[in-house]
C-alpha cells in the first residue's frame, strides 16, 4: 500500500499550532479532514511553515481553516503527539504549540483540512469525544483567559 500522506513516517518530528479560539463561554471545535485522527473533533490547527514564526502560523491557520479573525492571548501548552503503528514505527510526529484567543470576527466555516466546526460550551466539551490532551489543554485556556481578565 503506498502512503499518500507525506507527513507519515516522518524523518523528524513537524511543528504545530493549534489554537483554543474563545466567543464568550465557547469554545471552537474542528472536525479533523485528515490523518492523525480524521474524523474527530479538535482544536484547529496545523503545520508552520518555514519562515513563519509559530504566532503568524496560528493565525495563519485559523484564517484558512475556519475563516475566522482572532487575537492571539497566549501559549497555553507545547504538547508532544507521536503516533505509532502497529508494529511500533512512529507515525506521526508533532510537536504541537497550543495557543488560545478570542474571536474578533467572520463566520466559522469548514476548509482546507477540516470538515465541520461548531461553536461548544466548555460544558458540553465531554461529548465530543476529545483526546484527553485537547480537553485537558482547552480546560487549561479557559484558566489562563480567566486569569487574563483579572489581572488589573
Amino acid at each position: 500500500m503506498t502512503n499518500l500522506n507525506p507527513r507519515a513516517y516522518p524523518d523528524r518530528p513537524y511543528v504545530g499550532v493549534g489554537v483554543v479560539v474563545f466567543r464568550d463561554e465557547e469554545v471552537l471545535l474542528a472536525k479533523r479532514n485528515k490523518e492523525p485522527r480524521k474524523d474527530r473533533w479538535s482544536i484547529p490547527g496545523g503545520a508552520q511553515e518555514l519562515g513563519e514564526t509559530v504566532e503568524e502560523a496560528a493565525y495563519r491557520e485559523i484564517h484558512e481553516e475556519t475563516g475566522l479573525e482572532v487575537k492571539l492571548l497566549g501559549l497555553v501548552k507545547v504538547v508532544n503527539s507521536i503516533n505509532r503503528d502497529a508494529n511500533d514505527r512512529v507515525m506521526f510526529h508533532y510537536t504541537l504549540v497550543d495557543f488560545f484567543a478570542e474571536y474578533i470576527g467572520g463566520e466559522a466555516v469548514a476548509a482546507d483540512d477540516i470538515s465541520d466546526v461548531k461553536w461548544v460550551s466548555l460544558s458540553d466539551l465531554k461529548s465530543y469525544n476529545l483526546r484527553k490532551i485537547t480537553y485537558d489543554v482547552i480546560k487549561l485556556s479557559a484558566v489562563k483567559r480567566e486569569q487574563s481578565h483579572t489581572v488589573l
